[in-house]
């Protein structure tokens, strides 16, 4: 079973920065994709960026285009999101996700909405 463990959200003023990390373990294989996701009180959830195993590629939600940096650390299982510039209205709970299909879909530059394994979320929260 694919296990996911968030960490480093907090409160951040505008223009400020923080990095969420994903822990992820249990994998059966090496081919997936790591997404994030975040979702606002009152909205639906909103793709924000994703990493695919095929190239390491990633795709970024034009909100965060420019501003976020998905990234990965292989030996330690562990995916990061940098996210600079912050704005108020990327105050959300964020949550990764996984998923071995996935990785398609990210390769070709969209969000997969299916994913399969997801964390628990952290907060982010970003004061103006």
């Amino acid at each position: 079973e694919v296990q996911l463990v968030e960490s480093g959200g907090g409160l951040v003023q505008a223009g400020g920065s923080l990095r969420l990390s994903c822990a992820a373990s249990g994998f059966t294989s090496d081919e997936y994709a790591i997404g994030w996701f975040r979702q606002a009180p009152g909205k639906e959830r909103e793709g924000v960026s994703c990493i695919s195993s095929i190239d390491s590629s990633t795709h970024y939600a034009d909100s965060v285009k420019g501003r976020f940096t998905i990234s990965s650390d292989n030996a330690k299982n562990t995916v990061f999101l940098q996210m600079n510039s912050l704005k108020p209205e990327d105050t959300a709970v964020y949550y990764c996700a996984a998923d071995y299909d996935a990785r398609f879909a990210c390769y070709s530059g969209t969000f997969y909405w299916k994913y399969d394994y997801w964390g628990q979320g952290a907060q982010v929260t970003v004061s103006s």
